[in-house]
């Protein structure tokens, strides 16, 4: 006898009813998307290894492939699977550049493949959604509002998400800002300040000065940029403050205080924007504004959706695609909920009604009637057998089906099972209720 497979940890593999919402959830995602102008692509989930570990430090997280038996001199050698939809997504646009209108407003909702140490929240398959916006040579700042105020949207539409906070910055402004104290090495600053959500801050300081080579006032100088926090643009005056200047500190500044403005109006009891001067990413292809995004009361989930702008990460020698966009971790946001059991739907079928089956002389007439019903878009199943009818129910109780139908020689006739109520039904006319049309998602409190 064959053993019971195990569980292959980080490939996270959802119940029909968790399915479900996840499949509610990108048809909500998508159609939120499509209302703001954005066009659905699709990209291979394979990229070559040199565009994968040119983008950042992921070298140990890149899946490569590679047949059994094959030498590398096959055609597949040098490829891996692609670990966001960024870097595959600026690879299309330079391929496709001459069929594209830009700017080129698409959103993709894909899987991709990371080789992380898998925890809640964080999976080695998982299926992201992102938007982006990409200009040929130049894409105006407003763009960054916008893709800031699409995923408010999108993610204001998803009624089970508790309250979430968009925290945002611009590597500019901490860029100027390190230039402005003399650091000679910015982007290493900023890698080591952004570990301060990972860190102490004692810690921190000491890389600063240990690894980067700060002096002790500039150590605490990028540590104070980082506890700024504000809800309006009241931060500029803070970091002015801190009495550094530098041109590029100055562009920073009125960029992020423009999106901070521009996010106001979507600003609710719901959603909070916070400019955090400690956001960095870790990505190195931002230039300008990035995000994070966190659930409130579920900050151990770390960041639900980031991104940011990136100037020069699609080139072809010529032409240069600057874009920004921003990706929300579908998996990321839901599998966590679901293992909790905050989450799930009310049936695990999208079956409404179950026609029951008197013998199986009558299949035929049964399965007509099921066809009457699903063209008019009433999702539903024939009894596999013509059991006794009291367990006929049961089995469309436990299937969480609310209906069953019968025929008989008085005509036929349609029982909710869940109130006991039968009445006559026409298979070419009968409606169950709006809300039972198909399963829906049910939110379960539970104790934090």
């Amino acid at each position: 006898m064959a053993n019971k497979p195990s569980p292959l940890s980080g490939f996270p593999e959802l119940l029909p009813a968790e399915r479900f919402v996840e499949q509610q959830v990108i048809d909500s995602l998508r159609h939120t998307f499509q209302l703001h102008g954005f066009a659905g692509i699709e990209t291979r989930a394979v990229e070559p290894l040199d565009q994968l570990l040119r983008k950042g430090d992921t070298s140990k997280e890149v899946y490569v492939l590679r047949r059994l038996q094959a030498d590398d001199s096959t055609s597949d050698a040098g490829l891996g699977l692609h670990f966001d939809l960024t870097v595959p997504f600026a690879r299309y646009v330079l391929e496709n550049a001459g069929k594209l209108e830009f700017p080129f407003r698409r959103f993709q909702i894909q899987k991709a493949w990371r080789g992380e140490r898998p925890q809640d929240g964080r999976y080695r398959e998982f299926t992201q959604a992102d938007i982006d916006i990409v200009g040929r040579d130049v894409l105006p700042f407003h763009h960054d509002v916008e893709i800031a105020r699409v995923m408010i949207d999108a993610l204001s539409r998803l009624d089970f998400l508790p309250a979430f906070r968009l925290q945002v910055n611009n590597r500019k402004l901490i860029q100027g800002f390190y230039a402005g104290l003399g650091a000679e090495d910015l982007d290493e600053v900023m890698r080591v300040v952004d570990k301060l959500d990972k860190l102490p801050v004692d810690a921190v300081r000491t890389l600063l000065v240990d690894e980067v080579g700060l002096r002790d006032d500039q150590a605490d100088q990028c540590l104070r940029l980082a506890t700024i926090k504000a809800t309006d643009d009241s931060f500029v005056e803070q970091v002015r403050a801190l009495g550094v200047s530098h041109p590029l500190l100055d562009e920073g500044l009125e960029e992020l205080a423009a999106l901070v403005r521009g996010c106001a109006p979507l600003v609710s009891d719901k959603v909070t924007v916070v400019a955090d001067l400690s956001i960095a990413r870790g990505l190195d292809y931002y230039t300008g504004t990035v995000f994070e995004t966190r659930l409130v009361g579920r900050e151990s989930l770390g960041s639900i959706c980031s991104g940011g702008r990136y100037d020069a990460l699609a080139s072809d020698g010529r032409t240069t695609y600057p874009g920004v966009g921003i990706s929300l971790g579908v998996s990321r946001v839901l599998v966590p909920l679901f293992n909790k059991g905050e989450l799930t739907a009310d049936r695990s079928v999208p079956s409404v009604v179950l026609v029951a089956l008197a013998d199986e002389e009558s299949r035929a007439d049964a399965d007509a009637t099921a066809d009457a019903l699903r063209a008019r878009d009433i999702a539903c199943e024939v009894a596999a057998s013509p059991q006794k009818f009291g367990k006929q129910i049961r089995y469309a109780e436990r299937r969480g089906i609310p209906f069953v139908w019968f025929a008989g020689d008085d005509g036929h006739q349609v029982k909710d099972i869940r109130s006991g109520d039968q009445v006559g039904a026409d298979p070419a006319s009968w409606t169950p209720p709006t809300e039972d049309l198909h399963p829906q998602v049910l939110i379960k409190e539970t104790q934090q």
